[in-house]
């Protein structure tokens, strides 16, 4: 019977880049496995995926296959070269299908007991909108885990000491060798007597119960720097959950959430402030109080000010990060009209109109393009 094309075994073009044909061949070699497959041509059709990426996987095999086809490929014997295939691949395809660690028993799994790093914990924090400004330093209440003081963290009872597992000698797992067609395989499991700890407690302690470590609840002082805006994320080193096997802590993060004020809005590091004016105000200009963070500030409202008009407030912003420049509070001028007028006022108006010119002209640039204008978008 004439041997098949390797790339269409294998389902992928002769264009194939590496990582296609590694892809394909992890695929159908989960789907073909003897120990997976019980049809009677799954070992037939394996050994064929095995004998096409033994091939193509590598370069000058490849290119010979390509140039001469099946005969470019032939070994010395006249069966197919491909018995010099790189076993790396299979058993990282294998460790995953049936937990072997390697090959000809060498095992490339990670110690049950080896130090491990401990989990990240996560919190929010809530401040107002001047502590985000200024910073603040607040108190948290955080739950996790924390050694027994009890035990020191053996989870053995105080007198006793934990003894090395017998069944896996400490190593919190066992093995196995089988032999599969693609030679000796080592299995690699939790040991059932342990439970993968690699040691074995036989009186626990009343504190902790055998865990060695209890769950305890804490109020910790941190510092929320100046400047930090909403959902900023602050790390707090070592403060988080307990490693495992003497492994090192995870990290806390704060999540930040800063509450509206009811003036001020945020854009960046500078702070905008809506301001009402009267039309006596714009007309003839002004000088009013407004409020900013740093309290209330004296501002020159000039001659002739124009609704949506911007008067920027330099310094008067939120601080830069790690800097001590900050950014400007943007005053936006909106003139309020009034809608009732007592018959002095009227009569002032009047005589006010008949002065002014009364064309009225179509407006070249509408406000809210001149403020994204300003605000740079």
């Amino acid at each position: 019977m004439a041997k098949r094309d390797y790339y269409e075994i294998l389902g992928v073009s002769r264009g194939a880049s590496e990582s296609e044909l590694k892809s394909a061949f992890r695929n159908l070699a989960r789907k073909y496995h003897p120990d997976v497959n019980d049809a009677p041509d799954a070992e037939d059709k394996f050994k064929e995926i095995n004998e096409a990426y033994g091939v193509l996987s590598d370069a000058d095999k490849r290119a010979a296959y390509d140039r001469f086809g099946h005969q470019g490929v032939r070994g010395p014997s006249g069966g197919p070269g491909y018995e010099t295939v790189d076993f790396s691949d299979f058993a990282d395809i294998f460790g995953d299908m049936f937990g072997f660690g390697g090959f000809g028993g060498r095992s490339r799994t990670a110690s049950r007991t080896a130090p491990r790093r401990g989990a990240d914990l996560q919190y929010q924090v809530a401040i107002s909108f001047k502590e985000a400004v200024f910073g603040v330093e607040k108190e948290i209440d955080i739950t996790k885990d924390e050694t027994c003081d009890t035990c020191k963290g053996d989870g053995a009872k105080p007198g006793t000491s934990p003894r090395t597992c017998s069944e896996c000698q400490g190593r919190g797992e066992v093995r196995q060798t089988r032999q599969t067609l693609l030679g000796s395989m080592v299995q690699v499991t939790t040991c059932p007597v342990c439970s993968g700890r690699g040691k074995i407690i036989d009186t626990h302690c009343p504190t902790c119960h055998g865990r060695g470590k209890v769950r305890n609840s804490r109020r910790k002082k941190v510092n929320i720097p100046a400047g930090v805006d909403d959902g900023t994320r602050i790390r707090l080193a070592g403060e988080g959950q307990l490693g495992e096997y003497n492994g090192p802590p995870g990290d806390l993060y704060l999540i930040v959430r800063v509450k509206p004020h009811k003036y001020f809005r945020r854009r960046d590091n500078d702070i905008l402030l809506d301001l009402n004016i009267n039309i006596s105000q714009a007309t003839l200009g002004a000088e009013v109080k407004v409020p900013t963070v740093d309290g209330d500030v004296k501002l020159k409202i000039p001659s002739g000010t124009q609704p949506g008009k911007i008067i920027r407030m330099r310094g008067k912003g939120v601080p830069y990060l790690r800097s001590n420049s900050r950014g400007d509070q943007l005053v936006i001028v909106n003139v309020t009209i009034p809608q009732r007028l007592d018959e002095e006022e009227r009569d002032l108006f009047e005589k006010l109109a008949e002065k002014m010119d009364s064309e009225v002209l179509p407006q070249e640039r509408g406000f809210l393009e001149k403020l994204k204008n300003v605000l740079g978008g």
